[in-house]
């Protein structure tokens, strides 16, 4: 069983990107954008305050035809975070994300934010379990 913690070692980089809750919308937007990521987490006062997403951009800003460049990212911020710890595995994050309908959740360790995991990265991992399982059942099978 995988943990958290390996699938954030596998992980091309490490950063956790966070953008302040006072900035707009369109900002972190473009930071999604630059970084190919799909998440930020929104900080107040040095504080995680929030999660904002392109799913949240695209319901709360698009879809209500309100202005990116002049809303802040605390409107349209979800405020409820969850967070899992490193030794949990990726079946309890599946688990989470399908029961909670989420598809990024931040990772905490001793009250400090250490990374983030996607539904995309789970879903890599699971693949790579199961081809590894393949090719030992192969090799299994042909007596290699």
């Amino acid at each position: 069983m995988t943990s958290v913690a390996q699938v954030l070692k596998s992980k091309p980089t490490q950063e956790v990107y966070t953008i302040e809750a006072t900035d707009s919308v369109y900002n972190a937007i473009k930071l999604m954008a630059d970084k190919q990521i799909g998440a930020l987490i929104v900080k107040e006062n040095g504080a995680i305050a929030g999660i904002v997403t392109e799913r949240d951009y695209a319901r709360k800003i698009v879809l209500m035809d309100r202005s990116s460049k002049t809303t802040p990212v605390r409107d349209i911020m979800s405020s409820a975070v969850r967070f899992v710890r490193p030794e949990q595995t990726t079946d309890e994050c599946m688990a989470l994300m399908t029961e909670r309908r989420m598809r990024h959740l931040p990772v905490m360790e001793n009250d400090r934010l250490i990374g983030m995991v996607s539904i995309g990265d789970l879903v890599k991992n699971i693949i790579a379990e199961q081809q590894f399982t393949i090719q030992q059942l192969e090799h299994y099978i042909h007596g290699a």
